[in-house]
């Protein structure tokens, strides 16, 4: 049996797996989350991936790292750091050692935008390597205010059940690090351990599209696809379960 650890995305908190937590401890997995900073403006990615690190068990040797969105670019360090036997990127953004994530986007806005972000772009010659990707956003979220209740109907919640989207509105938190987007990425490469990439046909998010491609140019790996929106955990944890277990 595995040990699951779950590390949220950005706007959620331990909260949001706990209707996938049941699935996999009735298979006999046991399992842990845990609330990251996020609301702390001045917390890095490390800091991110200590908390996560301080969550994990000393002597389990059948680790599965699973990271929702934002968590993807902090999963990597903690397998940096503690001995884990898989990787999972769930709807999730893939880091590039060196480089930050707006780095790798940087491509797809326009002046204006990269200037309200206070963006000074690199070399050509450093994004060169990124200018051929899909976008990395689902267009319709660019843009779109995350602190609006509305927002996060659309873009996270769509496909959820009432009662499931009610419950995780009253829980969200306040997504104030943006360490995620804007910290140039640690690593010097990506871990050398086993990964799978879940995505989501209809995620209004992260695009589909680069989420196959970057799945298979960053982790070398063939993107396992699921039906519905950003969020499996909250609109279809049951499925989600067969997927992580198999």
């Amino acid at each position: 049996m595995s040990f699951f650890c779950l590390v949220h995305g950005a706007f959620q908190g331990a909260w949001c797996w706990d209707l996938l937590i049941p699935y996999l401890e009735a298979q006999g997995h046991k399992t842990v989350a845990m609330d990251l900073p996020i609301e702390d403006a001045s917390a890095s990615l490390s800091q991110f991936a200590d908390v996560v690190i301080q969550a994990l068990p000393k002597t389990d040797d059948d680790i599965v790292l699973v990271g929702h969105s934002m968590a993807g670019t902090v999963i990597p360090l903690v397998a940096e750091a503690h001995k884990v036997r898989q990787l999972v990127f769930l709807a999730a953004l893939i880091p590039y050692p060196r480089i930050s994530m707006l780095d790798q986007f940087s491509h797809n806005l326009d002046a204006d935008s990269l200037k309200s972000l206070n963006y000074e772009p690199k070399k050509l010659n450093q994004l060169k390597q990124f200018h051929d990707e899909p976008d990395m956003f689902n267009p319709v979220s660019v843009g779109k205010d995350f602190s609006d209740e509305a927002v996060l109907i659309e873009l996270f919640y769509h496909d959820c059940q009432p009662d499931v989207m009610r419950w995780a509105l009253s829980k969200s938190r306040s997504q104030q690090s943006m360490a995620y987007i804007y910290e140039v990425n640690p690593l010097k490469s990506l871990p050398n351990v086993e990964c799978k990439y879940i995505l989501c046909t209809d995620d209004r998010i992260i695009s589909p599209a680069w989420s196959r491609y970057a799945a298979r140019k960053r982790l070398g790996v063939d993107a396992i696809e699921m039906p519905g929106g950003h969020c499996p955990h909250l609109s279809r944890p049951a499925q989600l379960a067969s997927v992580l277990t198999n």
